[in-house]
């Protein structure tokens, strides 16, 4: 579990809410059901890289929890990368598979199910400011998160009309071990976890659907870029269903 993850996770159960943890390291769950209680909080040690076993992952996990409100997908992976040498492809095509190709994975898994409630639910995506702006030495987690904008962007318009909400947080470089491969300036590069979760926190209770945390660059400029993006997306959208709301 990132810090991003956890520290959202606790307000949700400030808020009463409960919650599935899942991540790859038992350690970590044990440790944050023990602190929180069962009656609180569940746990699945769960590798969202393996892609063929979501659909049973999923499977079980609603089996098991049916209520479930709100998908929480929080997953990511950051390499530098210089193209103009030899670079590992593998750990390439591995990058934007944690990043997105997860994702897509796991909302085809669990889709279904919210699809049959009639009270609302949600997905919430986290991607990052460099879906939008990328940043030129790390292209696979750019390029990553831009495909995972996209995709959220169009799973929101094809469910406009259910009770299924599509989020997507927007974080700007935040202060985690996201950044490891700075060396040990990478867990203060950037923005205070805490910092970043309250903003985040504010958007998700506004009821946003984009929550955009900070700026790449001067704020209204960037701002501007967004707006007119979505207002051409959601132009285009409408031109090619024939006009239907």
């Amino acid at each position: 579990m990132r810090g991003r993850f956890v520290l959202l996770t606790l307000y949700r159960l400030q808020r009463g809410k409960g919650v599935i943890v899942v991540g790859r390291r038992q350690d970590r769950l044990d440790a944050f059901v023990k602190e929180h209680g069962e009656d609180k909080a569940k746990r699945v040690a769960f590798d969202i890289g393996n892609l063929d076993k979501i659909p049973e992952f999923a499977a079980e996990v609603m089996q098991q929890s049916p209520d479930i409100d709100s998908v929480f997908i929080n997953a990511g992976t950051q390499t530098p990368l210089d193209l103009t040498k030899p670079f590992d492809l593998s750990g390439f095509h591995e990058e934007i598979k944690i990043n997105f190709s997860s994702f897509v994975a796991l909302t085809h898994a669990f889709l279904p199910y919210p699809q049959k409630k009639s009270d609302p639910t949600s997905f919430v995506y986290t991607g990052s400011l460099l879906s939008i702006v990328p940043g030129a030495w790390i292209p696979a987690y750019s390029a990553s998160k831009a495909a995972l904008n996209a995709f959220a962007m169009c799973l929101r318009d094809q469910l406009r009309h259910s009770t299924v909400k599509v989020i997507e947080r927007s974080p700007p470089v935040v202060q985690t071990e996201l950044h490891d491969w700075m060396g040990e300036s990478g867990c203060s590069f950037g923005m205070p976890l805490a910092a970043f979760t309250e903003r985040a926190y504010e958007g998700l209770a506004a009821g946003k659907d984009e929550v955009i945390v900070d700026s790449i660059g001067h704020a209204d400029v960037f701002n501007d870029i967004v707006d007119k993006r979505r207002a051409a997306f959601t132009d285009l959208a409408k031109m090619l269903r024939g006009g239907e709301p």
